[in-house]
């Protein structure tokens, strides 16, 4: 799955957070995807050097273009040149759509749990349901360091999704990891769980699913490197 190498144009870049950037891209025939699928893009050098990563998709599926939310790591080669370097107008080769396993299919009931930049995907998920006129499908929560570290915030507060911040007070709720409570809350209903963001959220979601009764075949499990959580 992912089809061949396509060219794709930058039509958009914002920097959210100082970690953060966000870029939108304009990829003529690309095959379409679903939410929680992800795409891997390549740079290339005039020496021939090339450099790729995978990135999870923010955008939905039956939005025109394509969008990546991605976090700037100190001295990452691809992540560096997207926050630093790239322009409007610049062509990169992109790959997608990549994945099946931390895929919603738009219909089944879901609770999704996120860490950091975890919650692009689930971003992806929610706007899918909003599209469909399902928005309650999908149940959410994301967890981070502050507020200011959640990918799209206020997109995901409209949505009713829940915010654990684990540096910072907010509200009533203060501070701390998420809570076994809140878990079982979301996940009472559920036939599918999603969590994706680093190794330890994935291990502690993954309990808290688990510990709230959602069986083990049912968690579908994305992981990747350190991410505020």
């Amino acid at each position: 799955m992912g089809g061949e190498w396509r060219t794709a144009t930058i039509t958009g870049i914002e920097h959210p957070t100082p970690a953060t950037v966000l870029l939108r891209f304009d990829v003529p025939d690309r095959i379409p995807h679903l939410p929680g699928q992800h795409c891997v893009v390549r740079l290339r050098a005039e020496d021939g050097y090339t450099a790729q990563r995978s990135y999870s998709l923010l955008s939905a599926p039956h939005e025109p273009g394509v969008e990546l939310l991605m976090e700037r790591y100190e001295d990452g080669e691809v992540s560096g040149f997207f926050a630093d370097v790239a322009r409007v107008g610049d062509e990169i080769e992109m790959r997608l759509p990549i994945g099946g396993f931390l895929v919603w299919d738009g219909a089944t009931p879901a609770v999704a749990l996120g860490g950091g930049t975890g919650a692009v995907p689930i971003v992806s998920m929610i706007r899918h349901a909003r599209h469909l006129g399902v928005p309650g499908l999908v149940r959410a929560a994301v967890s981070a360091r502050t507020a200011a570290d959640v990918p799209c915030l206020d997109e995901l507060e409209a949505a009713g999704a829940l915010v654990a911040t684990t540096r910072e007070r907010r509200g009533a709720r203060g501070f701390g990891r998420l809570r076994a409570e809140e878990v079982a809350g979301l996940a009472e209903g559920a036939d599918v769980a999603f969590v994706c963001g680093s190794t330890a959220f994935a291990g502690g979601a993954t309990r808290l699913l688990l510990d709230a009764g959602v069986g083990r075949d049912a968690i579908r499990i994305e992981q990747f490197g350190p991410s505020g959580e």
